[in-house]
């Protein structure tokens, strides 16, 4: 449930609302349980995901480091051999 849930800071192109909220979604999903919520639990379950939003776009874009900005299809071509190794596929 949360394998979408990436990396999401030093990356060039910086990461963007979409991949941010992605990831505060499929957190919410995990936390809850829910893949997606009955219509009483639907509010607080959209709030939920827009306040770890807010806070996890805070934390991207507050963080500091000194390291060079890694490249995506660098670090999906990894990915994508790890799982092969992984898995064989």
């Amino acid at each position: 449930m949360c394998r979408s849930i990436k990396i999401l800071f030093n990356f060039e192109p910086p990461a963007t609302n979409d991949e941010i909220r992605s990831a505060s979604l499929q957190f919410i999903r995990k936390l809850s349980g829910f893949n997606e919520p009955s219509k009483a639990n639907e509010p607080a379950f959209n709030q939920s995901v827009e306040d770890v939003f807010q806070v996890a776009h805070r934390l991207v874009h507050s963080l500091v480091t000194t390291a060079p900005a890694r490249n995506r299809a660098v670090e999906a071509a990894k990915a994508k051999a790890r799982a092969l190794e992984r898995f064989g596929r």
